[in-house]
């Protein structure tokens, strides 16, 4: 069980940060802070740049504390957090399915990290350190 958890954390969390740095620097084909914020702001999460910078360093800091296991529920609420709002403001209107841009992985994403909080992030984990 441990090796699920560690590979289930590490996979979602790393996944999770590289796209943060795609909202705040542009890396792996993202947008950066100021195509972001543009696109926050068409949609009405204002203000847009603002929201961009939250959105990406929390999706930057829950995936790496999600992912090292350190402060796992604290990365994994954050996680949660920006899929929600995710799921309200841009997939929600379009149904379940991802086919049609609707909210199916970020529900999958919010089950996972759900899950690991109540699991537990596992023995591979900075937080075992002092669970124990």
């Amino acid at each position: 069980m441990d090796w699920g958890l560690f590979i289930i954390r590490v996979v979602i969390g790393l996944l999770f940060a590289a796209h943060g740095m795609q909202k705040l620097a542009g890396w792996f084909g993202g947008h950066g802070l100021k195509g972001t914020g543009g696109f926050f702001d068409s949609i009405g999460i204002k203000p847009g740049y603002a929201m961009a910078l939250l959105a990406g360093l929390a999706e930057l800091a829950g995936g790496l504390l999600f992912a090292f296991g350190l402060l796992t529920w604290v990365g994994a609420v954050l996680l949660i957090g920006t899929m929600l709002v995710s799921i309200f403001k841009v997939h929600g209107r379009n149904g379940l399915w991802a086919t049609s841009n609707g909210y199916e992985y970020n529900l999958v994403l919010i089950v996972a990290a759900l899950a690991v909080i109540l699991i537990g992030p596992g023995e591979y984990a900075l937080d075992a350190l002092w669970l124990k």
